[in-house]
């Protein structure tokens, strides 16, 4: 998820953070013939594997603390050995994964203007939903339901994500706009900044240089990082992953608007609706759009298993594939993330890709990617 209010590219790029301190942390176990994660990249061409059966006992010496720090397995097989320079560790519940290098952006820092007016917006619509036992109606929640779907199915998972962040599929400009919008009306950020966060998270996924992974706590990779707004600049450079949308005057014209568009469909509610419209349509619906959106970045990188080698934390998570119309396949989706469609199996409900196919078959949808088996044997256990 991308920043909430102002664009990234209104901030001075930063240098990079050193990085030596990141590759001496992910040390290869003397003990174990297993994977290091790379920390600069994901790249799963580069992991040797281990054998299913000693993946139990990678477990079992997971978080055991050493002289020379503690070591992580990962379900496909993989170690982290942090340094002993890391202080603080701690396992988080019922996970595998440990905090190696914690961080509290809320404290022993200054708070620029944009970290106030996100967190502002944040905690606004927080506020506002406590109104709903209140200011119920069926009429509010049904609007609330519906907009949940436009703004969270056809907004964030179908176009910010599927479409405009991996390029999964082609829609015609006119429905990619539209879906497009849909997904500012979450108030998620603009289409620019959100794409070019979620490019870099894939680009350096649960290194020192992701934008948001549980390795510095669950909270940080939730929700935290977005009120430390330098974070993404100071990591990963300046935003320039993202020339294909800063071409196109739509997502230049909504990136410098952004703001004006929620506040508009808060007026038209309200006109619409009243207070109860206001309250479910915007405070309920939002807080709810945002904390599924944010589990895909925490939950499904420490809760649920790992069907691919990818060198990284991502897991898949059925819940939050239930509520999040697919995406918490996740590890499905770190290991062939140009793929229109997340829940590979038969069994895996994906809201979103069934819309996706449908927009295929009625000739909306074209150049639609999908793994082959060829790149699914590749990334196999087995292999």
């Amino acid at each position: 998820m991308a920043l909430v209010t102002s664009p990234l590219t209104n901030f001075k790029p930063y240098p990079f953070l050193p990085i030596s301190r990141a590759k001496a942390s992910y040390k290869k176990a003397s003990y174990i013939s297993s994977t290091v994660l790379n920390s600069d990249q994901c790249n799963p061409k580069s992991f040797k594997t281990i054998s299913k059966r000693k993946i139990s006992s990678l477990f079992a010496v997971s978080n055991k603390k050493s002289r020379n720090g503690a070591v992580l397995a990962m379900a496909d097989g993989s170690v982290f050995e942090s340094g002993p320079e890391q202080k603080n560790r701690r396992r988080i519940l019922l996970s595998d994964v440990v905090v190696t290098r914690g961080r509290s952006v809320f404290w022993g820092r200054k708070w620029n203007s944009l970290d106030i007016g996100t967190a502002g917006v944040v905690l606004s619509m927080h506020l506002l939903s406590l109104f709903a036992p209140f200011y119920f109606s069926w009429s509010a929640f049904w609007v609330a339901f519906g907009l949940y779907v436009v703004t969270g199915l056809l907004g964030i998972t179908l176009s910010f994500h599927r479409n405009l962040s991996h390029r999964s599929f082609k829609l015609p400009k006119w429905l990619e706009y539209l879906f497009a919008y849909c997904g500012v009306q979450a108030l998620q950020g603009n289409p620019i900044d959100w794409v070019s966060t979620h490019r870099y998270h894939h680009q350096f996924c649960d290194s020192e240089r992701d934008p948001h992974s549980p390795l510095e706590g669950f909270w940080y990779s939730h929700m935290s990082w977005l009120f430390d707004t330098n974070s993404v600049i100071e990591r990963c450079g300046d935003p320039s992953n993202v020339g294909d949308l800063q071409k196109q005057p739509f997502y230049k014209f909504i990136q410098k608007t952004y703001i004006l568009h929620p506040i508009a469909f808060g007026v038209l509610l309200y006109a619409v609706g009243g207070f109860p419209f206001l309250v479910w349509g915007m405070g309920v619906r939002i807080i709810w759009v945002f904390h599924i959106t944010w589990l895909v970045n925490s939950a499904c990188h420490v809760w649920g298993k790992q069907s691919w080698k990818t060198g990284d934390l991502s897991r898949n998570n059925w819940w939050v594939a239930m509520l999040a119309f697919g995406e918490g396949w996740h590890n499905n989706h770190h290991a062939f993330e140009y793929s229109a469609r997340h829940g590979l199996e038969w069994w895996q409900i994906d809201m979103t890709w069934y819309v996706v196919r449908f927009l295929q078959a009625i000739g909306l949808a074209t150049d639609v990617k999908l793994p082959s088996e060829m790149q699914k044997q590749r990334l196999a256990f087995n292999n």
